[in-house]
């Protein structure tokens, strides 16, 4: 059924060919199948709305009385937190550095991510001209294996990353690590460009290529392939269904829940009359949702490719706004964030302080080393595995060094962040927005749908590859995985699920374990396959489109 590629592991036997000559006949039996697979897809979100619709209904027939519902979350929180909390604790599990708790888990991180800086030569660096010239489409070939376009790719990865973190969690970061942890934030976010161009690299040298022109790939596959050429098949194994449990506990808690939830708060904060209609929030959302994933990554790059951009000219453009009606503390700022960084500014732990707050607030942002973008750039349509990687790079870029710097930027100009005011995450974030022009926390509240939406169209993808790779490729195991994910999409609207949110969190972050394991034992394959696309682009095998 396969035969091996050189560059990306298997490719379709026969792809592109078919049985048509006259052109006239194949149009028209193209348009029947695309009426016919229009219909079939009306259908299936028909069927996935109705069954998240009354399963949901059976869940919480007392959805209307706000007691009843609280006593539900009571209930699960009590039931679940004996078994949630202790592995949260040692998932996020912290060692006391200068009178300040550090994660471990974002040691794990920033180590990595220093290694493979230096051990690919700063590549985030030397790069970064010819990524974007990739993201252009400079380089892309329509008739290449894969789903998606570099860009697409990119904008896909991002709507996963770009999320409510980067409002609230900045605020977190500023309020307790002061202006200082800005600095961190974005050597941080620099050297996490490295961890995604290594695992996004593999994401394509190990996928899956089907005859029918689907893919399937990410840390799971280059775990257990990858591994196995090196004779490790057991570990590889055992790290990839790690991996694939816990991103599918990521994808319904930190990428479907938890965006739900906050999104909700966001709207009922400045329209209080919905403080009780959660779960009509939580449908509307379930349904747009589900008119996108039903069409599989075709379709959510489609509509991420729009809202990525979109999301953030509005909120970086709102930022910018607020910056220049402040122009006169711009050097002050910036002095504060240099300054800040190097001395005891923070609320917490002086300079160490403000190191951990800052890499906390990148490695939890931008998720490099995580290893779920590589799930996303795997589908992308290229002739060699490398240049994905050079399009992954941009990410933490985008998300840590200008999305996550322009909040610091806004909150530390507008003068609203200060010690030990109480005063923290979106709540910070939102007081420096309505700083200068009040109307801008409607805006901020557009930006917060959009990036809570965006999140949970790439992660019902990640948790879709997640499910097929342990339960096996077909469209009626998407379609159960779909239905499961839109009926969380309620669930995490109507509820306060504390521990079940925790747990989700963690299972996001232990992917790094197994992923980064891996991405250790592969880091020659890495340089291996850079080398090799580096030589054809000499040679001029690889070469821009039209030249």
């Amino acid at each position: 059924m396969f035969t091996p590629h050189a560059a990306s592991g298997y490719v379709p036997v026969g792809r592109g060919s078919g049985p048509c000559v006259a052109w006239t006949g194949c149009r028209t039996v193209d348009t029947r199948q695309a009426r016919s697979s229009t219909r079939e897809k009306m259908r299936m979100l028909g069927r996935l709305i109705g069954y998240s619709a009354m399963l949901f209904l059976l869940l919480s027939s007392s959805a209307f009385a706000q007691e009843a519902a609280m006593t539900v979350d009571e209930r699960i929180s009590a039931a679940v937190g004996p078994f949630v909390n202790p592995i949260v604790s040692i998932i996020f599990f912290s060692v006391p550095v200068f009178g300040t708790d550090f994660p471990l888990i974002v040691g794990w991180l920033v180590v990595a991510a220093t290694v493979f800086t230096l051990y690919f030569g700063f590549i985030q660096f030397r790069g970064f001209a010819h990524s974007i010239s990739i993201v252009k489409g400079d380089y892309l070939d329509p008739n290449d294996a894969g789903e998606v376009t570099p860009f697409q790719a990119l904008t896909t990865a991002l709507s996963g990353t770009v999320g409510l973190g980067n409002i609230a969690g900045v605020g977190v970061a500023v309020y307790l690590g002061g202006p200082g942890a800005t600095f961190w934030m974005i050597l941080a976010g620099l050297l996490g460009m490295a961890s995604k161009f290594t695992e996004c690299i593999l994401g394509v040298h190990y996928r899956n290529e089907y005859p029918d022109g689907t893919v399937s790939g990410g840390p799971m596959y280059y775990l257990s392939k990858g591994l196995g050429e090196q004779n490790r098949a057991a570990l590889g194994k055992f790290l990839a269904v790690f991996f694939s449990i816990c991103c599918i506990g990521g994808a319904l808690g930190g990428g479907n829940m938890f965006q739900a939830n906050q999104s909700f708060a966001q709207m009922a904060g400045i329209f209080p009359a919905m403080q009780d209609s959660g779960w009509i929030f939580g449908l509307i959302m379930a349904i747009l949702v589900g008119v996108v994933i039903i069409g599989g990554i075709k379709s959510i790059a489609k509509v991420t490719e729009k809202v990525v951009p979109s999301m953030a000219a509005i909120y970086v453009g709102a930022a910018l706004i607020i910056i220049l009606m402040n122009y006169d503390q711009i050097g002050a700022a910036f002095n504060a964030i240099i300054t800040g960084a190097f001395a005891p500014t923070a609320v917490a732990g002086g300079v160490i302080g403000a190191l951990i707050q800052g890499f906390k607030r990148a490695a939890f942002s931008n998720e490099a080393g995580i290893g779920s973008a590589s799930i996303a750039h795997s589908a992308v349509q290229t002739k060699h595995p490398a240049t994905e990687g050079y399009v992954a790079l941009l990410e933490p870029f985008i998300d840590t060094v200008v999305i996550c710097t322009m909040t610091s930027l806004v909150i530390i100009i507008t003068g609203v962040w200060q010690p030990d005011s109480g005063v923290s995450g979106i709540a910070l974030t939102s007081a420096a927005f309505s700083t200068d022009l009040p109307f801008f926390r409607y805006v901020l509240a557009v930006a917060a749908i959009l990036f809570a939406f965006s999140t949970m169209l790439s992660w019902s993808y990640y948790g879709m590859k997640a499910w097929t790779y342990l339960f096996g490729e077909g469209k009626v195991k998407e379609l159960i995985f779909k239905f499961i994910f839109l009926v969380f999409i309620v669930i995490g609207a109507s509820m306060s699920l504390g521990p079940v949110i925790d747990f989700s969190d963690a299972m996001i972050f232990a992917m790094s374990i197994g992923n980064i394991i891996g991405l250790y034992f592969l880091m020659p394959k890495v340089k291996e396959l850079l080398k090799d696309y580096t030589e054809k682009r000499r040679s001029g095998e690889i070469r821009k489109m039209g030249l």
